[in-house]
């Protein structure tokens, strides 16, 4: 078919493309789903990451711009309703918000990935391919950063091949595994219309291109394979017997009547794993809800002062440190008294983890990076209705921590402890790992989910933590998945999801020199914004240069 006849095509057919179109999309968004932990498959098929956004460029690249921008929208918003289905279980409104934002965004994206083809007619394809490694590293930031998602995720388990992320972090291995879709993207494109090559004949004018990729590509395996025979044949600075224990129930649910029932939980669990002889009995997130240090200090509430007593009864009786999550709440004024004159709280609340040792809190961690609307709104002035409406669907605000707070216990060992969502955020981990950390222990409540998919999702990123700072990741939750992840990714110990009990395992502690990526953090994801600006920006230049100088021809 002639560029002439395929505009005619076009004009006489505009409702059985777009009808075309939109089907492609669907699809894509549906396969980029089963790449990842889902309602597909609760350990996904990462081979799909590969492939799945094929539709996705073929699309950019034949439709028009107006359709391009509602395309980024419908494609981000069907994707992320497929892949975080599981938002639902914590809250009916939760499961829109995520895909809104991604999709809103994606509005974006998709005119910027279409300029890149049209600016650069051959090459088009290498541009779009920076853009979107820098996009995904962009909406991990402010308010909003959301890192589900993100393509090499999908890779976790393959793990000589993202043993790269040591260097480049999450991001070299997200371009690694979504350049087959956009360059094989590239020729779908022109053959669904009936115009442009056979395949022998666009491997052969791109010959440099695919050849690069599949050295790149063996490089990075070679570097892999290395890698993890080199950690294998290393042995660990020293083991760190760990008690982690599973209570398998949201710890916000109820209230006295149930916070006391998962404490006796929580403690029987642990004096069954102190027959193991731990170094350390870890619980997770907010596993013992009630400030520790409010009810102490303040005793607004007797109820819960007797269940704190308890709770410190305990920690400080056991021959080793405790460590849990705990709703930590402190004056928001020192000036004032912790009851004010109206009868409301002078209080701010933090998300942390609190260390008992010897008899007594040693240290506490206060959570930095908040979960956006449930766990924190900047914008509760400029926006009073939605920021009601949120309050009005139970969610609770935290006070941010400051601090990349390092816990050591007696026998040496030092850790962090990111909460929850925290540790999907690379740079956070490095900054703890920068602090003076050998291991990072997550403490996570993913119970709320009701779905193994979500815990998975989850721990697949705290694979990459592990490999970016070649440290061990501990991970305790009060749900799944409770586990342990080496320096190279692999998943010593894990337990079963959804119940209740405990596992003792040896925690191999390494003491390595520093990453790449640990002492630039996210410096590749930086470099390909920089590149991918002065890409665009020199297209674009260039062509009204053209058109211009053949105006005036």
């Amino acid at each position: 078919m002639s560029q002439q006849t395929y505009r005619l095509f076009r004009k006489e057919s505009g409702l059985l493309t777009i009808v075309i179109e939109v089907v492609l999309l669907l699809l894509s968004a549906l396969v980029f789903s089963g790449a990842f932990p889902g309602f597909i498959s609760d350990n996904g098929i990462g081979f799909l990451g590969f492939i799945a956004l094929i539709p996705l460029f073929a699309v950019i690249r034949n439709t028009g711009w107006i359709r391009s921008a509602f395309y980024g929208f419908l494609f981000g918003f069907t994707f992320y309703t497929f892949f975080n289905y599981w938002l639902a279980s914590f809250h009916p409104l939760a499961v829109y918000i995520a895909p809104i934002i991604m999709g809103t965004e994606m509005i974006l994206l998709f005119p910027v990935l279409k300029a890149a083809d049209r600016l650069f007619p051959r090459y088009g394809f290498v541009v779009q391919l920076l853009v979107w490694t820098a996009y995904e590293y962009l909406k991990t930031l402010g308010f909003v950063g959301y890192p589900y998602g993100i393509v090499g995720y999908s890779q976790y388990t393959f793990l000589p091949f993202i043993q790269i992320s040591s260097i480049f972090g999450i991001w070299g291995v997200t371009l690694m595994t979504v350049f087959p879709s956009i360059f094989i993207g590239r020729y779908a494109a022109d053959r669904l219309v009936g115009v442009g090559e056979g395949f022998v004949s666009f491997l052969q004018r791109y010959r440099i291109v695919w050849i690069i990729y599949l050295v790149l590509f063996a490089a990075a395996l070679i570097f892999g394979f290395f890698a993890l025979n080199e950690l294998k044949g290393e042995e660990p600075d020293r083991l760190w017997r760990t008690a982690l224990v599973q209570h398998n129930a949201d710890s916000w649910e109820g209230g006295i009547v149930n916070w006391r029932r998962n404490l006796h939980t929580l403690m029987e669990q642990s004096k069954l794993a102190l027959a193991e002889d731990p170094e350390i009995v870890i619980w997770s997130e907010t596993a013992f809800v009630i400030s520790v240090h409010w009810h102490t200090n303040y005793r607004t509430s007797p109820a819960s002062y007797e269940v704190v007593k308890e709770f410190t009864s305990f920690a400080n009786s056991l021959p080793v440190p405790l460590l849990t999550g705990n709703n930590d709440n402190r004056l928001k004024d020192p000036n004032l008294p912790p009851v004010l004159s109206d009868g409301s709280l002078n209080r701010e609340d933090h998300n942390a983890v609190i260390l008992y040792e010897d008899g007594g809190l040693k240290e506490i961690y206060w959570k930095q990076h908040l979960v956006p609307f449930t766990e924190h709104f900047p914008y509760e002035k400029t926006l009073p209705r939605f920021n009601a409406l949120l309050l009005a669907n139970d969610y609770h605000y935290w006070s941010k921590g400051t601090e990349s707070t390092v816990f050591e216990t007696g026998n040496g060992v030092k850790f962090s402890t990111p909460i929850c969502f925290e540790d999907v955020f690379g740079y956070l981990s490095a900054g703890f790992v920068t602090a003076g950390a050998d291991v990072i222990v997550n403490m996570t409540n993913d119970s709320w989910s009701g779905a193994v998919s979500a815990q998975m999702q989850h721990m697949a990123m705290g694979v990459f933590r592990s490999i970016e700072n070649r440290r061990t990741t501990v991970r305790g939750t009060n749900s799944g998945m409770t586990c342990v992840i080496d320096p190279g990714g692999n998943i010593l110990d894990i337990m079963e999801p959804f119940v209740v009990g405990y596992m003792v395992t040896d925690v191999p502690v390494y003491t390595y020199r520093d990453t790449l990526y640990t002492r630039l953090v996210d410096w590749f994801p930086k470099l390909l914004i920089g590149i991918s600006l002065a890409l665009l920006a020199f297209g674009l230049v260039r062509a009204v240069m053209h058109r211009t100088k053949a105006d005036k021809g």
